[in-house]
């Protein structure tokens, strides 16, 4: 006998959506290997058309590896104007099914169908309509869609029947669904993580369900019970229609190792402007500042303060993140340099400032260059100090703070 739905979740996943993107833009890569990823051998794939995976190109791998596995793979650089671009009628479209939207990342959200049946019809059209929206409104890129009763088994789902796949799983038929599939797929299960399960002679979901519950809280503290709970495929989390924004972040792998701080500076002043003028958009300041360095080691380090003030000056950021190199005591070279607003509030919220604050002349002139940009776009000004050979930068982490935008 089938069990009724208590809800009825959606995740919908875009398939290699960067790469797919730049095949829709440009006829001339589709049906080839591409990575998208930054020409240079020390940064890190973003992601890999179908083509590329058949031969080990993975996201996030080195991308010397991945011209190893696949020497005859097109580079192309990233382009996120454009991926924020397709995102947004994405999401625009996701919205045309339920008021309930989660965007989890540029490319993948829960929708919150309970109670659309009247509309949408079954579980399975729901996922097929979505999917069917999802190419209409990008012309031409597809989804990978999983329903279930719980946002967990949905996003499993989602990503079972990839590319361009539906995959429904009835209440009824989750414990036994998800019992097979490897531990990894439990969520919160990574590289440290399922090393643990497979010492314990525990290699699928189904196997964790029925183990000791005594033996697994010895070895996960109290990410036993969230384990288990998972394989049973319980999990009580409401699709969440606003997520609070909690930090916005630059980060750049380099060319060329840095050590000086001349050097490390430039970046961070890069990083500033950047991160301040993306404050400004969205309408928020932040009252944290974090900066990042990873030496060509890949030891990471990172220092940060609480701000007196919040900020959304570009200037001010710069300058704290100068005080915070201070901390660092590792000489690098660096091979990656990063800085982060975080602790982020809305700009027109009530704000207590600092009656003797240095910020209003930046901010002023910042608006001035935010005015200019708009009108003539983003090459029309730039600082004496990128004006040589600025190609140092072999990539940089896309902006994912669309989804927190107080206006949408």
């Amino acid at each position: 006998m089938k069990t009724p739905w208590p809800r009825v979740i959606a995740h919908a996943d875009m398939d290699a959506f960067y790469a797919s993107v730049e095949q829709l833009d440009d006829p001339a890569l589709r049906n080839k290997a591409l990575i998208v990823g930054p020409n240079s051998l020390r940064g890190v794939v973003l992601t890999a058309s179908y083509e590329a995976r058949k031969s080990g190109v993975k996201s996030a791998m080195p991308m010397a590896e991945a011209m190893r596995r696949c020497p005859g793979a097109l580079v192309v650089q990233p382009h996120f104007d454009r991926y924020q671009e397709k995102s947004k009628a994405i999401m625009s479209a996701f919205a045309e099914f339920s008021p309930s939207v989660e965007a989890i990342s540029l490319d993948e959200a829960f929708i919150d169908m309970t109670g659309a049946s009247e509309i949408f019809g079954s579980p399975a059209r729901i996922a097929n309509l979505i999917r069917e929206a999802v190419f209409d409104v990008t012309g031409g890129l597809t989804a990978s869609v999983g329903i279930a009763a719980t946002k967990y088994v949905a996003k499993v789902a989602s990503d079972f029947n990839k590319p361009n796949g539906i995959t429904v799983v009835e209440p009824h038929e989750t414990v036994a669904w998800l019992a097979p599939l490897p531990v990894s797929r439990l969520w919160g299960a990574g590289p440290k993580t399922v090393p643990r399960f497979h010492k314990l002679g525990l290699y699928t979901i189904g196997e964790v369900r029925c183990a000791d519950a005594m033996m697994l809280k010895q070895q996960f503290g109290n990410g036993a019970a969230h384990f288990q709970a998972l394989s049973r495929g319980e999990d009580p989390r409401r699709v969440a229609t606003r997520r609070k924004a909690r930090s916005m972040g630059s980060d750049r792998t380099l060319l060329k190792d840095v050590s000086s701080r001349e050097e490390i500076e430039q970046y961070l002043r890069r990083s500033a402007d950047r991160i301040g003028r993306r404050l400004r958009d969205k309408g928020y300041c932040c009252r944290g500042v974090r900066v990042k360095l990873k030496t060509n080691q890949f030891k990471l380090h990172s220092r940060q303060v609480q701000l007196g003030d919040s900020t959304d000056c570009a200037d001010h950021l710069f300058n704290v993140s100068k005080e915070l190199l201070n901390q660092f005591d590792d000489k690098g070279p660096y091979r990656l340099v990063g800085l982060a607003a975080f602790d982020l509030v809305q700009a027109d919220d009530p704000q207590q400032m600092d009656l003797f604050s240095t910020q209003a002349k930046p901010q002023a002139l910042e608006h001035v260059i935010d005015d200019c940009i708009a009108k003539f776009g983003k090459g029309v000004i730039s600082r004496a100090a990128d004006l040589g050979d600025a190609r140092t930068i072999a990539d940089t982490t896309p902006t994912l703070d669309f989804i927190d935008d107080p206006s949408e």
